[in-house]
């Protein structure tokens, strides 16, 4: 069984405010669509979006882009035809704006598809139903039988390739398409988790969801970084990406930012792929003297297409001198920027070695850190 996912974002939807397609707004440090793209690791994920948006596609984890169509069903189509002849058996179709789904909801509607042609998640309607008129209620509605559809629907390729081609348009969703070729749909069990946003309020709720792990499978990691430079000849050293006057520099083959360093390193411990050295061999002449934000940012830029975010870093600078505390809040800013975080999930501190070892007879600075990264469980 070869398995497919398409992910739609090719909305202009904006009634979330914000300026953008809400499937492009921000949600917990990286856009709404890219948390859907990671639930769906290890498919082939298609990617439908509007014209206007291949620069905010790109670095996207999908390894097929195609422009989506006028409507949510000409999106699909685009999709699906770009998956015909690839040896797809079963596809997923999911919300862009759908940012939470679990990897135990996409399992079970994969399940599903074991005993059908067509399988989607949904939730009993258990609230009382009215209808009304300017602002008054007019009448209700027996609720018996009543389900909340969501996605991801999930159906046999060839069966939902042959219903939208014969669809003549406007339907819903994909199921009322699957169902207008005869085509059986189960129901799965949804989670209220897999909310769909579509106003201000369920960005608020969106973000204190993955706050608390609710909706997602949390995969947290965490590093530790260490680093080391000896003081030489100079007039100003390098510290978390801020110059900072002293009577010496620091000895490295970069700008020997012991600091941005440990914060780097800190990263790729959490990630399991080693430390500076590994991707910035201090052998190549390329990086004399180079910019420690250099591997800061690439050392982020992983983590980010790995589907993870940043919970927060710590930073402790170890000397006696130059003074921290006047520049702490320039670094902290500083690393934030380099890393496309808020800066209240970086901290930056300082301390003494209290005249002790090779810190307190002033012959260098040491730095650690440690970071937290979250992502979806994979």
């Amino acid at each position: 069984m070869t398995v497919a996912a398409i992910i739609l974002a090719a909305g202009r939807g904006t009634r979330a405010g914000g300026g953008l397609p809400k499937q492009w707004r921000d949600l917990g440090g990286r856009p709404v669509v890219s948390h859907a793209l990671q639930a769906f690791a290890g498919m082939t994920r298609v990617l439908a979006i509007h014209p206007e948006d291949h620069a905010r596609a790109e670095g996207l984890a999908a390894e097929m882009v195609v422009i989506g169509g006028a409507s949510r069903q000409g999106s699909v189509r685009a999709a699906l035809e770009a998956l015909d002849g690839r040896g797809v058996t079963r596809v997923l179709i999911h919300d862009g704006a759908r940012p939470l789904v679990s990897k135990a909801l996409i399992g079970r509607v994969l399940q599903g598809l074991e005993a059908a042609p067509g399988a989607a998640p949904a939730l009993a309607v258990t609230d009382a139903l009215w209808t009304g008129e300017q602002g008054l209620v007019t009448g209700t509605r027996d609720r018996s039988g009543l389900y909340r559809a969501q996605t991801p629907q999930g159906f046999r390729f060839d069966a939902i390739l042959a219903a939208h081609r014969a669809h003549a348009g406007g339907a819903a969703d994909d199921v009322e398409v699957a169902r207008a070729m005869g085509l059986d749909v189960v129901m799965v069990e949804g989670e209220e988790a897999n909310l769909k946003l579509t106003w201000a309020a369920d960005f608020a709720r969106a973000r204190a969801m993955l706050g608390t792990g609710m909706g997602t499978d949390m995969d947290v990691r965490m590093g530790n970084g260490y680093d080391v430079h000896a003081f030489c000849e100079g007039d100003h050293v390098w510290l978390a990406g801020v110059k900072v006057p002293h009577g010496r520099g620091l000895l490295g083959h970069s700008d020997a930012d012991v600091a941005m360093h440990a914060l780097t390193d800190a990263i790729y411990g959490a990630l399991s792929l080693g430390d500076i050295g590994r991707h910035f061999p201090p052998s190549d002449p390329q990086w004399k003297g180079a910019d420690s934000a250099i591997f800061l940012a690439h050392a982020i830029g992983m983590a980010r297409d790995r589907g993870y975010r940043l919970g927060n870093c710590d930073v402790t600078i170890v000397c006696e001198r130059p003074k921290i505390g006047p520049h702490a809040g320039a670094m902290q800013t500083r690393l934030a920027e380099i890393m496309g975080v808020d800066a209240t999930r970086v901290s930056v501190k300082a301390t003494t070695s209290e005249r002790l070892g090779f810190t307190g007879r002033e012959e260098g600075i040491a730095s650690l850190a440690t970071v937290v990264l979250l992502g979806a469980a994979g």
